[in-house]
């Protein structure tokens, strides 16, 4: 798994500019997060969704809007080395790293 200190942190340019933020490949809701959340989350996490498995009610993911407003807690729970989202597993890791940087290295609500 990708260690992303200082990506997206203003202050902390420097590091970002040398860091795993300076190689990553440009990513968007448009070119990968609204398939991987499609995929992977809205089965629970979709505002439709009859049976969400345990998932809160007030918790959907059906926009870029959505998922930005919790990144914090996205990226706790579906990246990182111990991920617990979704619970019956099956993200290839490749996947789960794109989602890091997606949601660590973008300009916040892209």
């Amino acid at each position: 798994m990708l260690t992303l200190l200082g990506c997206g942190d203003d202050k902390d340019a420097a590091v970002a500019d040398t860091g795993p933020c300076a190689e990553a490949p440009v990513l968007t809701w448009d070119n990968f997060g609204a398939g991987f959340i499609t995929q992977e989350c809205q089965s629970c996490h979709g505002s439709g969704v009859v049976n969400r498995q345990g998932a809160p009610e007030d918790v959907h993911f059906d926009s870029k809007e959505e998922v930005w407003a919790r990144v914090d807690r996205v990226l706790e729970r579906a990246g990182g080395d111990e991920p617990t989202m979704p619970p019956f597993g099956g993200v290839v890791e490749d996947d789960r790293e794109r989602l890091t940087l997606w949601l660590t290295c973008a300009e916040p609500g892209t």
